[in-house]
Formats: structure tokens, sequence, C-alpha cells
């Protein structure tokens, strides 16, 4: 197995202001490869600017929830709903060009890296939309998956959930990273790695989050980043968005 240096992203949720701050971070760190976990659209004001990064950085990016719905809206399999994340979707699909949507088409709900050993999905390692938010949740992921480090987004709050390989009743521990930190995955543990929210944040921290996994030394490292809030705010007033999505940004909920 190669050693690689991954540039974790997930939960962008077009907020292009967070995403420019984070790689503004990342360049002095080194990275090999972008892995994207995820619910790159939905909620913010920046879909197709996002988008153009992402393809720029040419990152392996997976479906997330808010991916598939717009997906869903596009096809006409869905009916838009007088709801904040319907109303945030049906806006960004008109922003999106066809180009766009082909490739968002491409993502897959789940990827399995033989180089890295790794397992990349949006919720847990089993699942697209269940949350990997709890030692109970973690528990019920360990016992579906066999795999040794799975890396998901989906809760917006960086945190690594860990367990023996024994008996998986007998140990979950997991550690969070409300101010960024690090965390050596032990070669007999299995792992599920998150690395937060770069547009979005939930942990009550509103600095963008997000992760370099070093493959040769097993090291997880989140970082947090402040970014010009004020400006992603008046973006999203300015497209129309609903407003909670604008006031949330700066309390990290």
């Amino acid at each position: 197995m190669r050693g690689v240096r991954l540039l974790l992203l997930s939960d962008i949720h077009a907020n292009h202001t967070a995403l420019q701050a984070v790689l503004n971070d990342a360049e002095k760190r080194r990275f090999d490869q972008v892995i994207h976990l995820g619910d790159a659209l939905g909620y913010g004001p920046h879909p197709r600017e996002v988008l153009d990064v992402l393809r720029e950085l040419d990152a392996i990016c997976v479906l997330g929830n808010h991916d598939e719905m717009l997906l869903q809206y596009a096809a006409g399999r869905k009916e838009a709903k007088d709801s904040i994340v319907s109303m945030a979707l049906t806006w960004q699909l008109s922003r999106l060009s066809e180009r766009d949507v082909a490739w968002v088409r491409l993502w897959r709900d789940g990827i399995d890296d033989p180089d890295v050993g790794a397992r990349y999905r949006h919720g847990t390692p089993v699942s697209l939309d269940h949350y990997t938010d709890s030692v109970p949740a973690a528990r019920e992921a360990f016992t579906q998956w066999q795999g040794r480090l799975g890396f998901v987004g989906h809760t917006h709050v960086p945190a690594a959930y860990a367990t023996l390989n024994s008996p998986v009743g007998d140990w979950v521990k997991v550690q969070a990273f409300p101010d960024g930190g690090s965390y050596m995955v032990a070669p007999s543990t299995r792992v599920i790695l998150n690395p937060g929210s770069v547009g979005q944040p939930r942990d009550g921290n509103p600095k963008a989050s997000y992760a370099i996994y070093d493959s040769v030394r097993g090291y997880f490292e989140v970082f947090r980043v402040a970014y010009d809030i004020e400006r992603a705010q008046e973006a999203a007033l300015e497209a129309g968005l609903p407003q909670v999505l604008a006031a949330r940004l700066a309390i990290g909920k």
C-alpha cells in the first residue's frame, strides 16, 4: 500500500467562501488527493462555484443526501416542497448547467479505495443517510461493516469513532474535535473518521472544518479555519435563500 495524504472535505453545502478559506489553509500542509464525502450542494448560494473547484481539484466525490435530492428534482422523480431544503435545492438546480448535473450523476453512493484500504461514504460506512453521531450508531455500523478504515460526513461534526478488533459490544470510543486536533489510528483498532463540515459546521464552532489523513502514519488531523461568514451570509440573502440559512452560519448550528 503506497503512502498518501488525503485532503478530506465534506458538507460544503454550496459555501464557496468557506471552501476557498479551507483550500488556502490546506495548501501549506501538502496533500496528494482530495476526497469529498458528500453534500457539495444544498443550503448555500454557490453551487456552480463549488462544483467548479471540486472539478479543478480532480476530487473523488461521493454522493450525499442533498446531492441525491437535487438529482431527483432534476429527473422529475421528486416534487418540490415548501421547505428550506427543497427551496435551496430547486434554486440551485436553476443555477447549474446540464454538464454540472451530469457530473453529479456520476458520483457514487460509497467508494472502496484499495490504495488506502478505506471506504468513503456520506452517512455511515453502510448507509448514505444514516448518521454516525453517537456510540450506539457507531457500534451498529461496526457490526454491519467489517472494514478497518471508514471516512464519513453528514453530521457536520468532526469526530473519530474507534473499536477494538474484538466483540464490538466491548469497546467503542468517540473523540470530538471542536477546536481541531489529531488522532492516531492504532493498528489494532477499526475507525470511522469524520472531518466535519466545510460550509455549515454544527458543533457550536462556526469555523470551517476539514481534515488531512496520512496513510503511512495512520494520522488523522482536523483543522478549523475562520472565513468571511458575513460575505457568505450576504451571498445567501442576495440569492433569495431563506434567512435562517444565512443566520445559522454565524453560530455553527
